[in-house]
C-alpha cells in the first residue's frame, strides 16, 4: 500500500520536521486516523514530492512529519493536453477526475456548438473551480505530485490555435477511418486530443480542426461518452510511450 498524499503548496523549506495543519492535517488526523510512525507523502503540485513519518500528533487537525526524502519529479514528456467540451451536470467533474487519474497534464474545458451545459458569468467560474478542485483530489487520490492544470474555459478559435500550435493534434470521432493506436508517439512532444460533446462534434468545427493540422481518430467499435472517452483515449496514447513503464513514482 502506498502511502497517503497531502498538499503542502510551500516544499521549498530544508526543515527536517514540516507541519500538516488546517484541511490536510484535519483530513489526515481526523479522517484517515493516521498515527505516529505512519507514512505519507507531501507535495506541492508541481513536481516536488516529501517522503516522510509522522513523529507527532497535535489536536484533531495537526500532524509533525520527519523528512525522509525529497525528490523533484521532472516534468514527463509526451506532454498530454486534453481539450474536454463541456458535460451534463457532475459528469464534467467524472471527466476530469479519469483524466487526471490516468496522467494528462493539462485540461481545457471547451464550449463547443451542441454542448448542453453552459458556462456564462458566475457558472463559468464556479465550474472552473469545480474542476480545479476535482483535479486536486483525484491527483492526491492518484498519488501524483504533479497536479493537472485546469485552464479557463476555451473557445472553438481557441482551440484551434492550440491545435495549430501542437506537435500531434488528435479529435476523437466515431467516423474516422484512422484509429488511435496507428498514431505515432516516439519523438513526438505534446499531444492535444479533443473530446466533443455527447451532440457530436459540429461539422464547421471538424473543418476548423483540420484545418489547423489536427487528426480525426476512433478509439474502437463502440462510442464512449464523452466524459470517459478523453481517459481512454490518453490511456491509449499512454500506453505506448515511456510515462507507462510500469513503476510508481518514488
Amino acid at each position: 500500500m502506498t502511502a497517503p498524499v497531502f498538499v503542502l503548496t510551500d516544499l521549498s523549506t530544508t526543515d527536517s520536521v514540516l507541519e500538516l495543519s488546517g484541511t490536510e492535517g484535519r483530513h489526515a488526523v481526523s479522517s484517515l486516523r493516521l498515527g505516529v510512525g505512519e507514512a505519507v507523502d507531501l507535495v506541492d503540485g508541481i513536481g516536488r514530492r516529501v517522503t516522510g513519518e509522522i513523529i507527532e500528533i497535535s489536536g484533531r487537525e495537526c500532524a509533525r512529519v520527519r523528512v525522509i526524502a525529497v525528490t523533484d519529479e521532472p516534468e514527463p514528456m509526451p506532454h498530454i493536453t486534453v481539450v474536454q467540451a463541456l458535460p451534463k451536470g457532475e459528469r464534467g467533474e467524472l471527466a476530469v477526475e479519469l483524466l487526471t487519474e490516468v496522467g494528462v497534464d493539462v485540461i481545457v474545458p471547451w464550449a463547443a456548438r451542441n454542448c448542453v451545459a453552459q458556462w456564462r458569468g458566475e457558472r463559468a467560474d464556479r465550474g472552473l473551480r469545480k474542476w480545479t478542485d476535482a483535479a486536486q483530489a483525484a491527483a492526491k487520490q492518484a498519488r501524483r505530485a504533479r497536479f493537472p492544470v485546469v485552464e479557463p474555459l476555451a473557445s472553438t478559435a481557441d482551440v484551434v490555435a492550440r491545435l495549430a500550435e501542437a506537435s500531434v493534434g488528435l479529435v476523437l470521432h466515431e467516423t474516422a477511418t484512422a484509429a488511435i493506436g496507428s498514431v505515432a508517439t516516439e519523438g513526438v512532444r505534446d499531444f492535444v486530443l479533443v473530446v466533443g460533446p455527447e451532440g457530436g462534434i459540429d461539422p464547421n468545427e471538424l473543418a476548423a480542426f483540420s484545418s489547423a493540422g489536427a487528426e480525426t481518430v476512433v478509439l474502437g467499435p463502440s462510442v464512449l461518452r464523452t466524459s470517459s472517452a478523453g481517459m481512454a483515449g490518453a490511456a491509449a496514447l499512454l500506453a505506448r510511450t515511456s510515462r507507462w513503464d510500469g513503476r510508481m513514482a518514488p
